[in-house]
């Protein structure tokens, strides 16, 4: 497994939060209120991109199901971002992705993590950041410069859906990544981190985002979109 650690401008440019920003939207969605970004025409981190609240761009299907989506309209690319309308923090937090994450466009990013600020954040995040052949996964502790706080990998999910995890504890946060969506299947890769940059409980809140790599189109200038069954946050105290 090869690992690439990124430069500032290859990596996550993280989120900005703005004054010119508002929340007149939010959803429902695996029992949770989430709000819905907005950034009123406006681009901001990460990318930056614009983000839309429209039900375009983000809606809960019939069945339940988020679909987050990357959308043109009047020659605007819009992204999509939710955040959990609640505080959160050492826990188990799962994710049950039904989009295949191989076939994401070289230029989209999905992430999902907690967030207090651009250094305490923890972050699944599927990507090749721009690069054809890249590994598509990482596992990050922000700061994501500092030695040992990113794992980078390969998923390779075609055929079906994925299950994806981070346990959130006060001394190590433990991650994985698996195929399908069966509890009892054993994790396709694991990492576990003991270093120095563990976020303390404080403020966070749990966001799921689709967005472009430094604000680049996709490449092959189509709509992109992640859907999403469910997410489950298993406190620990």
């Amino acid at each position: 497994m090869s690992i690439v650690l990124f430069t500032l401008s290859q990596c996550t440019m993280k989120r900005v939060i703005s004054k010119s920003e508002t929340v007149d939207r939010i959803i429902d969605f695996s029992g949770y209120k989430w709000l819905v970004r907005n950034t009123n025409q406006l681009k901001y981190g990460p990318g930056p991109n614009f983000f839309s609240n429209s039900i375009e761009n983000v809606w809960v299907d019939e069945a339940g199901k988020l679909h987050l989506k990357i959308i043109n309209k009047d020659e605007n690319w819009y992204c999509a971002e939710v955040t959990l309308n609640q505080q959160v923090g050492y826990g188990k937090y799962i994710f049950y992705i039904n989009s295949s994450l191989t076939n994401l466009e070289d230029n989209v990013v999905v992430g999902l993590f907690t967030y207090l600020d651009d250094s305490q954040e923890i972050d699944i995040e599927f990507s090749k950041w721009s690069l054809k052949d890249n590994e598509n996964s990482q596992f990050v502790v922000q700061p994501y410069e500092k030695e040992g706080n990113i794992f980078r990998f390969d998923m390779n999910d075609s055929l079906g859906s994925t299950t994806h995890s981070f346990e959130w504890n006060k001394n190590h946060i433990v991650f994985e990544s698996k195929y399908g969506q069966n509890e009892n299947e054993l994790p396709y890769i694991s990492w576990t981190y003991t270093g120095k940059n563990i976020p303390l409980k404080s403020d966070e809140r749990l966001k799921i985002n689709l967005w472009l790599h430094q604000g680049k189109a996709p490449m092959n200038n189509k709509s992109q979109e992640i859907i999403i069954d469910s997410i489950r946050y298993i406190p620990s105290y």
